[in-house]
């Protein structure tokens, strides 16, 4: 393929000076002559690297990722529905039809229909966050975190102008640290450690960001546990619409999963989720609806 331009140019007048506002090439030419390279008028901007933005914290990167890598899949039907009360206090109520995975000795998947009603009630404020759970199994579920005061947090963050650190102690004698820094004005990365003293279990974690105003969010994770030399790594998108959100994953084992949210209303959701499991033959597909913000 190609493409091809041509231009009639009329024969030239006598000697003489051209008019004022008339392109010394002719009007033929004028119009088909390639534009000037934008390098020539205008410069990049150059990156102060001395002077880069403060990255966003590290359980952010972590944040972003499960959302891509682990959305909330299910199987069966849900309703979920949310009613605030005030600006600080909300209700909420969830009903899932779903199947209970039994464990059998053999490769096939056993299930069980099961069924479940939970309730919740939030309390949210700035200095503090009450959130509870309480399921008809009988089990019950609940968070709480506290700002001491305006400078003292339960959790240790310190903060300079291109990089973050990070501290965190924890029940059965948990230790963290992670740490973060700047590279580029989109580029972030950092490294966390962890110690689990009751499970005697350690770790040690990479990560990279890159910050960008396309609508498309892609995430990758790679673990390897070097006692059992297990390798599990998996790919997620994350792609926002006008109306709809997309998610989804794959994985080395084979796993394929995606979850669509469609807004069908002003506060109202509707719910797509599938999971398929080609190795293990398990396959599951769920739909719902979301009332309430």
């Amino acid at each position: 393929m190609g493409s091809a331009a041509s231009a009639a140019v009329p024969p030239p007048p006598s000697p003489a000076q051209p008019q004022a506002g008339v392109p010394p090439y002719g009007p033929g030419l004028a119009g088909i002559l390639p534009p000037k390279p934008e390098g020539e008028v205008k410069e990049e901007k150059k990156v102060d690297y001395l002077n880069l933005p403060c990255p966003v914290p590290f359980e952010e990167i972590q944040r972003e990722a499960l959302m891509s890598l682990k959305p909330e899949l299910f199987e069966g039907f849900r309703f979920d529905f949310t009613k605030g009360l005030n600006q600080k206090f909300s209700l909420s109520h969830s009903v899932l039809m779903s199947s209970l995975e039994v464990p059998s000795q053999s490769t096939d998947t056993i299930k069980v229909p099961t069924a479940h009603y939970e309730f919740g009630a939030n309390f949210l404020d700035p200095k503090l966050m009450l959130i509870g759970r309480v399921m008809t199994d009988g089990r019950l579920n609940a968070r709480v975190k506290c700002d001491l005061t305006d400078d003292l947090t339960l959790k240790i963050n310190a903060q300079g102008t291109d990089y973050r650190t990070q501290f965190q102690i924890g029940n059965n004698a948990f230790y963290g640290a992670n740490y973060i820094q700047s590279v580029t004005p989109n580029l972030s990365m950092g490294s966390e450690i962890f110690w689990l003293g009751q499970q005697r279990k350690s770790g040690v974690g990479f990560a990279s960001r890159y910050n960008t105003d396309k609508m498309v969010s892609l995430a990758a994770d790679f673990m390897y546990n070097h006692m059992t030399r297990d390798v599990t790594s998996s790919f997620g998108y994350d792609y926002l619409l006008r109306q709809c959100r997309l998610r989804g994953k794959i994985d080395s084992n084979g796993v394929v999963a995606a979850y669509l949210e469609e807004r069908l209303n002003m506060g109202v959701n509707f719910i797509l989720s599938g999971e398929l499991d080609h190795p293990k033959k398990n396959y599951k597909f769920g739909f719902g609806l979301t009332v309430g913000e």
